[in-house]
């Protein structure tokens, strides 16, 4: 029997979607085939403190998403390479509790999401699921990520982009000219929905933004765009592969925090959309040309706005997708004939593959 496979799933983190990732990491430690893979359970907490739970509970109240919250541990680790291997070091005592082979991060937001974790784990020396450094920080970035999209023509909504030391110097009525109303306010580095507001008049546009840099120094105001809201799941590293497409049907004003994680009733997923088939190839098409501007690799859940009149938008691009009960991007998976479990087997193979073929490259000259 051929060794296993050891897996370190990290989950948790300093973001504001850290109980995100406490749901995501759950299903992806049920759902991964045990008898291939070894997992190892890394909880980073609010404070940025790494812990090792092996076969301890490493999640409390996991079942209610308002507080779902990560287990006290004993073991605060570190992560080290020593040359051959990369190791978790028990803090308390510099002993090694255990090798890795490949990492798992189920990090949503920043400091997981937005390349500041792979650029960590790329100096350890050892592969980790998703896109790397860059393709992590442009799609975390929306007013980067929107830029280079429309620079590639690929149609998305238009924006302003606000930093908070030139606030002061903007005026509300250039949102009205250039946007209309209503309008999206949004961190620039914020997923999962975290700090957007849907704003209707000026009123309520002061105290959105107030909200909104609480997340971030950079916002964008976003045009609101009228239409279904359509997603599509995107895997691979060279040759990329689109899944069937699904549809958001939110019982909110938007497809908010709360309808994505908190409220089981918040939204109905319908998989397979219905849309005509030469829609669905264009959204297919469009969704892999994103992956490969914006420099994805692994995965990505690209979301689209359908409008009546058949114009396509995309919205933005997730790096690390929810992996919930409820997240979209295991479920078009499911829909597209890979399962959950044949899902994780393949983007760790492809984290794999890529690591192999960097390894490669010469990058010094000793």
């Amino acid at each position: 029997m051929s060794k296993k496979i050891r897996v370190g799933i990290l989950f948790g983190g300093k973001s504001a979607e850290h109980e995100v990732s406490l749901q995501s990491a759950k299903n992806v430690i049920k759902a991964i085939n045990k008898e291939k893979y070894e997992v190892v359970p890394i909880g980073i907490d609010k404070q940025g403190r790494w812990y090792f739970y092996g076969e301890a509970e490493y999640l409390l109240n996991v079942e209610n998403p308002k507080l779902i919250k990560l287990n006290k541990s004993n073991k605060e680790i570190t992560i080290i390479s020593n040359g051959k291997d990369v190791q978790l070091i028990d803090l308390a005592n510099g002993k090694e509790i255990t090798a890795l082979d490949v990492v798992f991060p189920v990090l949503h937001g920043t400091y997981g999401e937005d390349g500041t974790m792979q650029g960590l784990l790329k100096l350890v020396g050892i592969p980790f699921v998703g896109p790397s450094v860059l393709g992590s920080a442009i799609c975390m970035d929306k007013d980067v990520a929107k830029r280079l999209m429309t620079n590639a023509n690929l149609s998305n909504a238009k924006f302003i982009t606000i930093r908070k030391f030139e606030f002061d110097l903007f005026d509300f009525a250039e949102v009205e000219n250039k946007l209309g109303l209503p309008v999206f306010i949004k961190p620039a580095s914020q997923g999962s929905s975290v700090g957007i507001h849907k704003i209707k008049s000026k009123d309520e546009f002061y105290q959105a933004v107030e909200d909104a840099f609480k997340y971030d120094n950079k916002i964008i105001i976003e045009e609101y765009i009228k239409g279904r809201e359509i997603e599509c799941a995107v895997l691979g590293n060279h040759n990329p592969k689109a899944s069937v497409l699904g549809e958001i049907i939110s019982h909110h004003e938007f497809y908010s925090y709360e309808a994505k994680y908190i409220d089981d009733n918040g939204a109905d997923l319908e998989i397979p959309a219905k849309i005509s088939a030469d829609i669905i190839k264009k959204i297919q098409g469009l969704a892999i040309k994103a992956f490969k501007v914006l420099e994805c690799e692994g995965m990505a859940r690209i979301d689209f706005f359908l409008k009546e009149n058949g114009k396509i938008f995309i919205n933005e691009v997730n790096t690390i997708p929810g992996f919930t009960k409820i997240s979209m991007y295991p479920k078009l998976w499911e829909n597209s004939g890979l399962s959950y479990t044949r899902l994780i087997g393949e983007l760790i193979q492809l984290a794999i593959a890529r690591f192999d073929e960097e390894k490669k490259l010469k990058i010094n000259f000793n």
